[in-house]
């Protein structure tokens, strides 16, 4: 019997993970199952196995395959390098045009199934955080955020900002109101039953987000 490379391995499980993603895409990932992806990639059932003991370890690596795949991370270390150069607003605008072009080119992918994974976490929280547990790594708006907290909270440390409320409750306003922009959008572009559809648009909402952050921060003027 031939021997069993690493990289005939890892091509095996690069073609189940892949066939996860493009099967994410079309179902919701609470339904898809081990068979479907056995039928999509038309391996057998003992052949899937031999790769991953369930569907939950697929998923894992299919995560981690999205963070690779697409990673902002870099861009975010560009943006706050010069953050003491730069004035607030200017720093701010280059972050929401971040998340505006991660959110529109993968609304249907990454924002796609990340938001149903947040779904299930709330049906199935055990389930989520045993995926979850094995990925080392900070998910992309998990880096930005880090980024942003720690940012404002310098500014004003150094009195350059005077918010209207606490940051405690600026940071959670601008991560529920990031995931509600999120889910909102997808929604939108899935069944298209929001009203003023033309409008749930991630850029479009984004930039309401950024104007009202300004309010909030004192920088309106």
């Amino acid at each position: 019997m031939p021997k069993v490379t690493e990289e005939y391995i890892r091509n095996k499980k690069n073609i189940i993970v892949h066939t996860a993603y493009n099967l994410c895409l079309q179902k919701t990932v609470s339904t898809v199952t081990m068979q479907d992806i056995i039928d999509a990639t038309g391996f057998s059932q003992g052949g899937i196995y031999r790769f991953y003991k369930d569907i939950d370890e697929i998923f894992k690596d299919m995560l981690i395959a999205n963070r690779q795949r697409v990673n902002i991370k870099l861009h975010v270390d560009e943006i706050f390098v010069n953050a003491k150069s730069e004035n607030i607003k200017s720093i701010l605008h280059k972050v929401f045009e971040l998340l505006a072009d991660f959110m529109t080119s993968e609304l249907m992918g990454i924002v796609k199934i990340n938001f149903e994974f947040s779904v299930l976490s709330m049906n199935d929280p055990l389930r989520v955080e045993k995926i979850l547990g094995g990925i080392e790594e900070s998910s992309n708006f998990e880096y930005l955020f880090t980024h942003i907290s720690q940012y404002l909270q310098q500014c004003i440390i150094n009195d350059f900002l005077t918010p209207k409320i606490s940051i405690e409750e600026l940071l959670t306003y601008l991560s529920t109101t990031y995931n509600g922009i999120e889910m909102s959008c997808i929604i939108n572009h899935c069944y298209k039953k929001l009203p003023l559809t033309e409008w749930y648009v991630p850029r479009t909402q984004l930039k309401t987000l950024e104007t009202t952050l300004y309010y909030l921060l004192g920088l309106e003027d």
